[in-house]
């Protein structure tokens, strides 16, 4: 009540752009940007292989979770969520995920929300997604299932009554903190694995109802022309994200460098095997992820070319005057002669 919520906390001072952008889109699907990340799969090829020989079976799923959990902790801007015009900074790190117990149309779906710290290396993300899994998938219900239950088996007219209280009481803080850490749609981002039934990638909405600021859709992975240091053109298998953001929870400069620095860590995901120190400083090899080096070639000094020299000009009138003066004189000296013949003749 007030401005107090369990889940976050207020941020103030913030700039008037900022703070006005809830009231000019008040409805979080008035707000959504998409956008396609684009994953060279050979990367996560290589660190899947190189990790199953030393007996960890990770997928590409493994490392997409570990990575948005990264970002969300490097990046606390985009743990952030909107609530009747105010901005809020989130309690903790939240991945919601649906879960299909069986791959066929009457199979059970479950939803997960995974709790994290943000500090967790790849392994521990993968233990625990793994254990609330494991949990959840022999079992009849989950907490999530308990909660929807209670409203699924009232009329109509009562489910609709409830919804709106309960619509009401998550915008005013009221929401109890049972039903806060059951729902998986009051998390930092919803993520749906659509690879895993062979589908392409989709941009997903972003509920209204709860506190979700990011959707990511993960498609199935395919070959696709790519352009190689803006020369050449080759094939290279990549996996496509559909992303969707809410707008308002930072501006377009601020998004637009976390986007480009989870590209980094998802096309080099060795930097996630290890977890980040509890003392909440990154690491500067963790803030400025290492890329694959470029095939040093060595520098030929061309040798120097002597100028040319330059071909003189031809003037052809003075030529032609040089020309007629030697005939001439030619002419003149071949007359003398003649004359002198003559007069030895006689």
């Amino acid at each position: 009540m007030f401005g107090l919520r369990y889940d976050g906390k207020k941020v103030k001072n913030m700039n008037i752009i900022d703070k006005a952008a809830p009231f000019f889109m008040p409805q979080r699907i008035d707000a959504i940007n998409y956008i396609n990340v684009k994953v060279p799969c050979l990367a996560l090829d290589k660190f899947i292989v190189d990790e199953r020989k030393n007996g960890t079976r990770f997928t590409y799923m493994d490392v997409v979770i570990a990575t948005i959990v990264r970002i969300l902790y490097m990046r606390p801007k985009m743990n952030r969520f909107i609530m009747r015009g105010s901005t809020y900074q989130r309690n903790g790190i939240y991945v919601s995920l649906d879960v299909k117990k069986e791959l066929v149309d009457e199979g059970e779906s479950m939803t997960l929300k995974f709790c994290f710290t943000g500090r967790e290396s790849i392994y521990e993300v993968k233990k625990i997604v793994e254990d609330e899994i494991d949990k959840n998938m022999h079992s009849d219900s989950h907490s999530t299932t308990d909660v929807a239950s209670k409203f699924t088996h009232l009329p109509d007219w009562m489910f609709r009554w409830a919804m709106a209280v309960v619509r009401w009481c998550d915008r005013h803080g009221l929401l109890g903190k049972l039903f806060v850490k059951a729902s998986p749609f009051h998390t930092s981002c919803f993520l749906t694995n659509l690879k895993s039934i062979k589908l392409k990638y989709i941009y997903h909405h972003v509920y209204n109802f709860g506190t979700t600021s990011m959707f990511i859709s993960m498609g199935k992975e395919k070959m696709e022309p790519v352009v190689v240091n803006n020369k050449a053109l080759d094939i290279a298998k990549i996996m496509n994200l559909g992303i969707s953001l809410d707008e308002r929870i930072a501006d377009g400069l601020y998004m637009g460098k976390t986007l480009r620095l989870m590209e980094d860590i998802i096309s080099n995901p060795e930097c996630l095997k290890e977890g980040l120190p509890d003392d909440g400083k990154i690491p500067t090899k963790i803030k400025k992820v290492k890329k694959v080096k470029k095939s040093k070639t060595k520098k030929v000094k061309a040798k120097k070319v002597k100028p040319e020299k330059k071909a003189k000009k031809i003037k052809p009138l003075k030529n032609k005057e040089k020309a007629e003066k030697k005939a001439h004189k030619k002419d003149k000296v071949n007359k003398k002669i003649e004359a002198m013949e003559k007069m030895e003749k006689e």
